[in-house]
């Protein structure tokens, strides 16, 4: 099974449950109570997804991995590129 798949199926559960709370689909009789919370559940939930993501995302940009090597080799890349321009004959 995909993530895809994994969190259609845990969206379409929650969907599920949060219509027959809030609309009383089987004739279950909840308490009023139950329908003042679950109204504006996918709201709550919504937020709290927002608030994840900008946490995941502010923790993976402090701990992001510095590459020396990689920086190195590039610039020397880059150096090697500019000669081969300048023996070809373009003024850098």
């Amino acid at each position: 099974m995909t993530k895809l798949m994994q969190w259609l199926f845990g969206v379409s559960l929650l969907a599920t449950a949060w219509a027959v709370v809030t609309f009383d689909l089987f004739g279950l009789s909840f308490p009023p109570e139950y329908r003042e919370v679950a109204w504006p559940m996918p709201v709550y939930l919504l937020v709290s997804f927002g608030c994840f993501s900008l946490a995941t995302v502010g923790y993976r940009v402090a701990t992001f991995n510095d590459c020396d090597e990689a920086a190195r080799e590039l610039q020397d890349q880059i150096k090697e590129a500019k000669e081969d321009l300048r023996k070809k004959g373009l003024k850098l």
